[in-house]
């Protein structure tokens, strides 16, 4: 279902306008690739009908605009990080890389880096907090 809707998002990518969020859009593709899945499997036993799978699709369109709320003042609040708080934070999270594995490269212990991560993260959170606050203002 997923490699269907992105293959969808592909072809359709011309009608995507470079003004507005990507996000609505992609979403509004999916759901309709859901709910068009739900039609074609209607014999079938399926798990979600297509009343909650609209109901879902709201709620998460809801939630991935508030995501959106956080990534300037996350990106913000990167950037003011040391080199090797930033360098941790994208090997765990963006290169998906495991403690034991950052641990090993880094000549510490797997805690030493748990607990540095912890650290960097509650920085990250305090400072993501400051920047929306900052920005209701």
């Amino acid at each position: 279902m997923v490699q269907e809707t992105n293959l969808v998002l592909w072809r359709k990518i011309d009608e995507f306008d470079p003004g507005k969020p990507f996000t609505p859009w992609a979403f509004g593709i999916a759901r309709y690739q859901v709910l068009s899945n739900i039609r074609d499997h209607g014999r079938e036993r399926l798990l979600v009908d297509s009343e909650l799978a609209e109901q879902l699709s709201g709620v998460l369109e809801i939630e991935m605009e508030r995501l959106d709320d956080y990534r300037v003042p996350l990106r913000t609040c990167l950037g003011r990080l040391d080199e090797e708080n930033r360098a941790l934070i994208h090997r765990r999270y963006f290169r998906e890389q495991s403690i034991a594995d950052i641990a090993e490269s880094v000549g510490r212990t797997n805690g030493a880096v748990k607990v540095a991560l912890t650290r960097v993260r509650q920085k990250l959170f305090k400072c993501v907090s400051q920047q929306l606050k900052m920005s209701e203002l």
